[in-house]
């Protein structure tokens, strides 16, 4: 309780570890569930994946460090050997689905808006951040279903929570460690490394070359770690900084469309599985880089026009 009491925290801080707390709990309950259900092929690994990503998630603040990264390794064991299986999930039947839809209406829209604009809410007139933001929006859309519809309860959003899980699998925690590999590259002196290598290739104060690999290394970079805040990082130290920044250009242009540069990578890329693998599974799709192929296009289409962007407006 002394985190939750100290002064020293931030109350957004505080209010994102609650909501952190709860989607660990909500992956132990996948867990659980998969390990008791008898139709599942491999119960004991899907339980292993789901629980301890759960504490980790849940707990992880006051584990100790050496303690969480043994639990990671653990947790990506049964992943690795494809023991993360689809257990049983009900899903409603076309009539009912039909039922509801003639109830509800255009109103079932209402509860997904609300997690933006909830989100956008929090940015603009509190200082409590985005993420705060979409853990309120989540609660507050999940009593709006409640009033829809009586038959909406709590376990209901837990096995819906679980049916989405088991439907994603293993790929849910992609984003996360991508995420954090970013900041492992900077910590490890990537960024130097790549500056070193590219300034024997830009000519000295040319900022429009310095412009183009900048925004290519975004988009490279971005489908080599499947996520453009992780590359970002890495490549602003690398390229961004000293062949583009140190030369006058402004930094809010740069550094705002560089990071749409790396956002076209993340269209081109598998490793974007939030992006392109998970609605393939969601959507059992039969080519499983069909979300790639329809995008590609469009995704070379922006790149070459941010980069012209910003060297007319540098």
């Amino acid at each position: 309780m002394n985190f939750f009491m100290s002064s020293e925290i931030s109350l957004g801080v505080k209010i994102l570890e609650i909501i952190f707390i709860i989607m660990g709990f909500t992956l132990i309950y996948t867990g659980i569930k998969n390990l008791n259900d008898k139709e599942n092929i491999s119960p004991l690994g899907t339980a292993i994946f789901w629980c301890v990503f759960g504490v980790i998630l849940a707990f992880g603040r006051w584990l100790p460090v050496h303690m969480t990264g043994a639990l990671v390794i653990i947790m990506t064991i049964p992943g690795i050997l494809k023991k993360v299986r689809v257990g049983k999930n009900d899903f409603p039947t076309s009539e009912y689905t039909t039922q509801m839809a003639n109830k509800i209406g255009m109103k079932l829209f209402i509860p997904a808006l609300t997690i933006g604009g909830s989100a956008l809410f929090f940015v603009l007139f509190t200082n409590l951040g985005a993420l705060v933001g979409v853990g309120i929006g989540v609660l507050i859309s999940m009593v709006m279903l409640m009033l829809f519809s009586k038959e909406n309860k709590p376990t209901t959003f837990l096995n819906d929570g679980k049916r989405l899980l088991d439907s994603v699998g293993p790929l849910s925690v992609l984003p996360m460690l991508l995420a954090s590999l970013g900041a492992v590259y900077t910590k490890a002196g990537v960024g130097d490394t790549i500056a070193s290598i590219v300034g024997k290739v830009i000519p000295e104060g040319n900022v429009n070359v310095g412009i183009i690999v900048f925004a290519l290394g975004m988009a490279i970079f971005t489908m080599i770690m499947g996520n453009a805040f992780a590359a970002i990082t890495v490549i602003t130290v690398g390229i961004g900084g000293p062949f583009v920044l140190a030369y006058g250009a402004d930094p809010k242009l740069i550094g705002m469309l560089a990071l749409t540069c790396g956002y076209c990578g993340t269209l081109l890329t598998p490793m974007a599985a939030n992006f392109n693998i998970v609605p393939v599974a969601m959507l059992e799709m039969k080519d499983k880089y069909g979300v790639i192929k329809n995008q590609w296009l469009i995704a070379i289409i922006m790149l070459v026009f941010q980069i012209t962007y910003m060297i007319i407006f540098k």
